[in-house]
């Protein structure tokens, strides 16, 4: 038993001193540590809170459900997507090479949005629904700018 409270307390000292290191700063936003011990026969995984600047956007289905979701500045919709489990298929893993991925922005959103490449006009070619504010997710990423924006996910047709 006292080695378990040990072990226990040790990883606490362990929690603080990475919640010192993890504050707000340009050199610690990245930071993502994780603290593994081993308490009996249980193997427990804790997380260090990261302080990465995040906004909310949301992400309308095609039937009109809404599912707002915090995006972390400097990721792709896509991958924004996929880690909030919203169905947007990326077939390609973001590598430019479907149209899986589009998504339809409002104007004043796109306006804003750098332009596209050649190879994303190519791609976006070939999109179900395309409108004049389509762009693919894996092309844009997420900027301050964002927050409380829609992004609408068109029906791919099946």
């Amino acid at each position: 038993m006292s080695s378990l409270l040990r072990s226990t307390a040790a990883g606490c000292n362990i929690i603080r001193r990475l919640q010192v290191i993890s504050a707000p700063s340009s050199a610690s936003r990245a930071l993502n540590c994780y603290v593994q011990s081993t308490l009996g026969n249980r193997f427990t995984t804790i997380r260090a809170l990261s302080s990465k600047e995040t906004v909310t956007i949301t992400y309308c289905d095609p039937d009109g459900t809404e599912h707002p979701v915090e995006a972390e500045i400097g990721k792709h919709l896509l991958d924004v997507a996929h880690d909030n489990n919203i169905e947007l298929e990326g077939a390609c893993g973001g590598e430019l090479a479907c149209s899986t991925c589009h998504l339809v922005f409002e104007q004043e959103v796109y306006d804003a949005l750098p332009p596209k490449t050649d190879e994303e006009e190519d791609m976006l070619d070939l999109a179900f629904q395309l409108t004049e504010t389509s762009r693919l997710g894996c092309q844009i990423r997420v900027v301050k700018e964002f927050d409380g924006i829609k992004v609408r996910i068109p029906d791919d047709g099946y």
